[in-house]
Formats: structure tokens, sequence, C-alpha cells
């Protein structure tokens, strides 16, 4: 098959799973989809359901070398989609308005060639991770028993970068995009008769503070780097003129670029939460959710990925700043030498997650060039 044929094929494929979106955790035929589109390569192992619907492809040399892992998010988002294509999606109000499908073509691209072109040292892993959006997928994956055969020694990942020079590479030393985790507090009072408050406890004054707090800690001076704490969601008593709300609830989004200052943000919700609380004499809960880890990138994957765009005679560009954004790639990052870099999709292109947002399929091409350079460098040419 021509590289012409092969991108032609990708991009149609591509477009079949933008019409067949699944949310995270429920990619069973997404999987299938992967499998049917590879059904013709001979790679040397498939591991199938791996932390969910995940699917794993391995390329075996049989010698001693590297195992390098690639990696691709599969899952779509509960978003109502806005476009006006042919094969905009079917799925009401589930949409890859993120560009996993994108994603997922990239590496189908890559195994294709892959299988043409073996490894002589070393072993390829192509993964189609499940549940990115939700910061879950990726720390299945790593805790999968399966997984201990593909431990890599080293794991590369990408994004689609919208407001970016399309088919330029981006790449950044150290936190490509952020920690974050959310946060869920509970409020539990008093209720009594609104004639009455007095003979109640409301966590009005209570919620109110803990949102002031809450909003002021990214101004401390307590952190070595950027952190931003963002109030998502508040909800007082129910609505019922009678009656003084007995209880109330928070939620926070957190963010930073470091993992420590990330341990110190939550350190400081709790202290703040306790010291609040107990002014008011208002009892609480807190509960973590969707952790994602920062998204690290060590220096001599980095410099691959550099050289390897280079190579390919496609424009590189070093990032100034980290993305606020997070990626659940930053699983693999806190626990592998990893690099994650980004793909330009076009300074005018709608953003992430935006409902007119759809992975620009003229970007395949360029990310599978970097990936086979990155592969070539890696598994053929130190062999």
């Amino acid at each position: 098959m021509s590289d012409k044929n092969l991108i032609k094929k990708l991009q149609l494929f591509r477009q079949d799973l933008h019409k067949n979106p699944e949310l995270s955790g429920k990619e069973i035929k997404t999987q299938k989809r992967i499998i049917d589109f590879l059904s013709n390569l001979n790679p040397d192992k498939i591991f199938k359901n791996i932390g969910g619907y995940g699917v794993a492809y391995i390329f075996d040399s049989g010698n001693n070398g590297p195992i390098v892992l690639f990696r691709a998010d599969m899952d779509a988002l509960p978003i109502t989609e806005a476009n006006n294509i042919d094969y905009i999606s079917t799925n009401k109000g589930v949409a890859h308005l993120c560009g996993h499908d994108g994603h997922t073509a990239v590496l189908c691209g890559v195994a294709n060639m892959v299988d043409t072109y073996r490894p002589v040292i070393g072993k390829l892993v192509i993964l189609f991770q499940p549940a990115e959006e939700t910061g879950a997928g990726a720390e299945l994956v790593i805790k999968d028993k399966k997984f201990e055969e593909i431990k890599p020694d080293c794991a590369f990942g990408f994004h689609n970068l919208p407001g970016y020079q399309k088919n330029t590479c981006f790449i950044r030393y150290g936190t490509f995009s952020s920690a974050s985790t959310g946060v869920i507090i509970k409020l539990k009072g008093l209720s009594s008769h609104a004639a009455y408050p007095e003979d109640g406890n409301n966590p009005d004054k209570c919620l109110a503070e803990l949102i002031n707090e809450f909003n002021s800690i990214s101004t401390q001076n307590r952190y070595d780097d950027f952190v931003l704490v963002t109030v998502i969601h508040a909800k007082l008593g129910e609505v019922a003129f009678g009656t003084t709300p007995g209880d109330a609830t928070i939620m926070l989004t957190i963010r930073s670029y470091l993992n420590r200052d990330m341990d110190n943000l939550i350190q400081n919700i709790n202290s703040t939460l306790d010291q609040v609380c107990k002014k008011h004499k208002i009892n609480h809960q807190i509960n973590f959710t969707e952790h994602f880890p920062a998204n690290r990138s060590d220096e001599y994957c980095v410099n691959l990925v550099k050289e390897s765009a280079n190579t390919c005679n496609i424009d590189t560009i070093e990032l100034d700043n980290a993305f606020r954004w997070s990626e659940d790639f930053g699983h693999f990052a806190s626990n592998f030498k990893s690099a994650f870099f980004g793909i330009g999709s076009g300074l005018d292109h709608p953003q992430l997650h935006n409902e007119n947002y759809d992975f620009p399929d003229e970007i395949i091409a360029t990310s599978i060039k970097i990936f086979f350079e990155i592969y070539k460098n890696l598994l053929i040419k130190n062999g």
C-alpha cells in the first residue's frame, strides 16, 4: 500500500471513529473497530482489554533492546457536537471533540508501517488507551497484570493543538501539561424553620468564606511554580422558602505545574477547610477525583522527538509555558522516561472540547512521520 493510499484509508477510519464515539470506560466498539482495522497486520502479540477496553500491539524483534511504548487515547466526551459534516456523531450527547479519534488513527498508521519495517532490536508497544478524559485510563493500564510484560523503558505520546501553526511540532522540557485534581466538599450544618434560623446552623457563611479562601490560595507565595484553584460548582440547600439550609456542596478543580505543588495545594485546602468549618461549627467531608499527575517530559526523550522532527523537515518550536489543561499520560511520565509533544492543528482551528471542534486530517501524516522516526532511531538504527 502506498503512503498516499494509507493516509486516505486512515482519514476514512478516523472519520468512522468520529461518527461512532464512546465515553470513557465504554470503548468496547471502539476497541473492535481498531482491531478490525489492523486485522491484516502480524504483530507478535496483542493484549486486549488492558486497563479496561484498551488494546496493545507488540512488535518484538526477539533481540535485546529497549521496550518503547507509543500511546494514543481513544475515548470521547459527553458533549453534543454542532458540526456540519457527513460523519457527525451518531451517539447523542457524545462526541470526539478532543481529537482522540485522530490520535488513534495516527498510531494505526504507525502500526501499519512498523508491520512492514520490523524492529531490529527490542520491542515496540503501540497502546490504544481508554478513559483518558477521566484520568483513570493510564493508571488502570499501568496496574493491569498484562502491563508487566510490556513495561517500557521509554514512552511517547502526543496531542493535537488548536491555535498553533498546523503541522508544526511543539515540545517542552519539563512540564508539558498540568497536574489536576477534582475536589468535592460536603458541608453539614443543621436545617430549621426559616422563621427561626437561630434554631439551626446554616452553612451559608461557611460556604461563602470557603469560596473566598479557596480563590485566594493561588496568589499565596508558598508554591514553587504555577498553581490554580477554580470553583466549578457550589450548592446551598434546596429551594424551600420555609426552610433554612442544613447542607451545602462546593467543588473545585485544582491545577499545578509540579506534582509537589499539587501535594502542597491539597494540604492547604484541607487545612483551610478544617479551620473555616471549625470556626462555623460545620461538619465536612472531602473527596478527590479525576487525578492527573503533571505531564513532565524527560530531556533525552524530548531531544529524540526534536531530532526526529528535524530529520523529517518538520518545524519544531519549544514552548515557553506548560499548558494548564491535563493529560493522563502524566501517569506514564511519572513512572517511565517519557516525552509528550504537540502537533499544531491550525491557528484558527476550534478549540479542544468546543462543540465545533473536529480533528484536522491534514496533520495525520506529519504525526506519523515523527513517531516512525523515533521508532527507527530507537529500534532499527541502533541495531
